[in-house]
């Protein structure tokens, strides 16, 4: 039976089903507002000292100041929170840090793990939190500050029961099907 003929809703039970996003996420944007108002301040301040000093050398500082104090004070922040990401499909969860060294780590729903929301007072006011993730090693991975945590732990609960009970149920048939080649006495 070809592909074509097996029609539209047809899915065979012995293929896995095909791996899905259900999020892509990043730490919550609220980290990058201290950074902002710096950047916002000291163009203010770099743009209003700019002209008014006697010697064009100590202009040409204060920009040489305001370039570096931007490039330390928001560019860096910035680039820390792009560095980021976690996606959760519905086999694993995807942990990706850094920018130019790159971290990734994986965690297989199945394994089956222990979740825990640790939200601070800041984080509570915006719906984030970090979800602590028990893996059964000597430190929990945390997916920090991520927005909705509450949400993300229960899909991540429903996620990992969907994932074990498959896997369950495949055992069961694997175990319940006679072995290939096995011969059948009875003549049937």
């Amino acid at each position: 039976m070809t592909t074509a003929d097996r029609g539209a809703g047809y899915s065979d039970p012995a293929q896995p089903a095909p791996e899905e996003v259900i999020a892509r996420l990043r730490p919550h944007a609220r980290v990058l507002f201290w950074p902002s108002v710096a950047l916002v301040a000291i163009s203010g301040l770099g743009g209003w000292f700019n002209g008014r000093l006697p010697e064009a050398w100590q202009n040409q500082a204060v920009l040489l100041g305001a370039v570096v104090l931007i490039l330390l004070l928001w560019v860096v922040p910035l680039l820390a929170w792009l560095g980021r990401h976690y996606t959760i499909t519905t086999r694993r969860i995807i942990i990706r840090r850094g920018l130019f060294v790159r971290t990734r780590q994986e965690l297989m729903h199945t394994r089956g793990y222990d979740l825990t929301v640790r939200k601070n007072g800041v984080q509570s006011l915006f719906g984030s939190g970090d979800v602590l993730i028990n893996t059964g090693l000597d430190r929990p991975v945390v997916l920090w500050d991520v927005p909705s945590a509450d949400l993300v732990q229960s899909t991540l609960h429903d996620l990992m029961e969907e994932n074990i009970s498959a896997v369950a149920r495949l055992r069961q048939q694997e175990q319940s099907s006679p072995p290939e080649g096995s011969t059948l006495w009875n003549g049937n």
